[in-house]
């Protein structure tokens, strides 16, 4: 599964870089931020199937 990771900020290359290791080494962080975007996809999907 891909990502596209948004900021809200504007941030430096090395400041994302280092946000990507941590989530990459982390793999529960991971894990709970691919839950909650999946959660949102189905929630827009519902919207567009009602």
């Amino acid at each position: 599964m891909k990502f596209i990771l948004s900021a809200s900020k504007l941030m430096k290359a090395s400041e994302v870089r280092t946000l990507c290791n941590e989530l990459k080494n982390n793999k529960q962080a991971l894990t709970q931020q691919e839950l909650i975007m999946k959660s949102h996809i189905f929630k827009q999907n519902e919207k567009a199937a009602s």
